[in-house]
């Protein structure tokens, strides 16, 4: 006897068949899924390696129930595109700068960037910035990361 059921998951725009038991976490599924960008490091939910958006808002997949989101828009990095399958303005920004050196956590931190302006009116550097709070980076990457926020946010002359 199995305790796995069947699950239609919508991700990256796309209808998922798979199997998945209640006790499978997100994280998993995604990995499971062929989904790299997605990754586990503290599992507990505070280091944000593992963020995807789900319904366009950020989550931390290693704490989240993939049954849970059956139905709902799960969005990865590899996911998302801009217009004609481009790369999404923030990707082009975390790129442009350099923001990246093992990229261990940049997928995260873009989506979180992501989630940030899409759920802001007035979207500011330091309002991105402390989205980013949750986004560990171990290598060191935050001053490329703050200059594609600048890149991507101009502020108004005051």
């Amino acid at each position: 006897m199995t305790d796995r059921m069947p699950a239609l998951l919508n991700i990256n725009g796309e209808k998922v068949e798979t199997e998945i038991s209640n006790s499978d976490f997100l994280l998993e599924t995604l990995r499971d899924l062929g989904l790299t960008s997605v990754r586990g490091t503290c599992g507990i939910g505070i280091c944000g390696t593992c963020t995807v958006l789900v319904d366009g808002r950020a989550i931390s997949s290693c704490i989240t129930l993939t049954a849970l989101h059956e139905g709902r828009e799960i969005v990865t990095s590899e996911g998302l595109v801009g217009p004609n399958g481009a790369l999404d303005e923030v990707q082009e920004r975390f790129v442009e700068n350099n923001a990246f050196q093992c990229s261990y956590c940049i997928p995260a931190m873009v989506l979180m960037v992501r989630a940030y302006l899409d759920g802001t009116e007035d979207p500011t550097v330091e309002g991105a910035r402390e989205a980013l709070g949750g986004n560990l980076c171990r290598c060191g990457t935050y001053p490329q990361v703050l200059e594609a926020l600048e890149a991507l946010i101009p502020e108004d002359p005051v």
